[in-house]
């Protein structure tokens, strides 16, 4: 992992170097620490979720989501954070977060204050009663950019359970992608896995086909960890919200980018598997109120042929 504070895997050096933002990452790399700092415990003691990247042992990558009351995510030390919840039976990384050592990437997103932070590491033998721990190697926060806001309103429990899965988008799905404003991201390279997030106005996400996704690769910290993970290793998992049903939408399969002569860069997605769920316990939210750093969307975003 980039435990050493400013050291990058030679894939996101090469993403650095091409948009010529390697003096700006070394800078803003100074932040990534391996100590879980008192106002970072106070943050995770306050979230009721939690987004967990890692590979499942068929070695797809996949983001899932833990729900609980605020308090079930703590620190329990300068570099350990102890996770008393679990991901919903059914979950393709069931089974993957009972192995201790494996690479995991995580990320804290409170919708209400628009703050997130990320821990990324390796799991920890369970604690006891169940859940996992998580030994940090990197831990930093994210500006607030492209978060929209909400507040929570209640928890919701019947009707849980695995809803399908299958290989490609069904319409329904169609839709849930094209109106997203918010999906998070979870890569993967020789140096760990990271779980991000990707937020902007519906429709930023396009659906070129049941079968690929694209979207913008919108101007950030200039780390570049996602676009450098994919440049060393092209698999990828999304999981996208429902934030006001609480149905989650699992997708695990390879991501490139492609940089155009104009600067933009897009992520194109190819769909190998898909899962789609409704977790018990969900939390419900409010609509957004959108950031306002949210680009516009043009008219050819969401289209799909099907």
């Amino acid at each position: 992992m980039n435990g050493v504070i400013g050291a990058y895997h030679p894939g996101t050096r090469a993403v650095q170097d091409r948009v010529g933002v390697r003096e700006l990452a070394e800078h803003v790399g100074r932040s990534i620490g391996t100590d879980i700092r008192d106002v970072a415990a106070a943050f995770l003691a306050r979230q009721p979720f939690l987004v967990i990247g890692a590979a499942d042992r068929e070695g797809r990558v996949w983001a899932s989501v833990v729900d609980g009351e605020p308090g079930f995510v703590r620190a329990v030390g300068p570099r350990w954070m102890e996770v008393s919840g679990s991901v919903p039976d059914g979950d393709p990384l069931a089974e993957a977060l009972t192995l201790p050592g494996l690479p995991v990437g995580t990320i804290a997103l409170d919708p209400r204050t628009r703050r997130r932070m990320r821990l990324n590491g390796t799991l920890a033998p369970p604690a006891v009663g169940g859940g996992f721990a998580v030994l940090a190697e990197q831990v930093f926060a994210n500006c607030p950019k492209y978060l929209q806001k909400r507040e929570p309103l209640e928890t919701v429990t019947e009707g849980a359970g695995v809803v399908r899965h299958g290989g490609a988008l069904e319409p329904g799905q169609v839709r849930t992608v094209r109106t997203a404003d918010t999906f998070f991201v979870a890569t993967t390279a020789e140096d760990g896995v990271d779980a991000s997030h990707r937020g902007g106005n519906p429709g930023f996400v396009e659906v070129r086909s049941p079968h690929e996704l694209a979207w913008p690769d919108y101007a950030g910290n200039g780390m570049f960890l996602t676009l450098g993970n994919l440049a060393a290793d092209s698999r990828a998992g999304l999981l996208f919200p429902d934030w006001e049903t609480g149905a989650v939408l699992q997708l695990s399969g390879r991501a490139r980018t492609a940089f155009g002569d104009d600067g933009a860069r897009t992520v194109v997605f190819r769909i190998e598997s898909v899962i789609e769920s409704l977790p018990a316990g969900r939390l419900r939210w409010s609509r957004p109120e959108y950031s306002p750093a949210n680009p516009p969307v043009g008219p050819h975003r969401g289209s799909t042929t099907r």
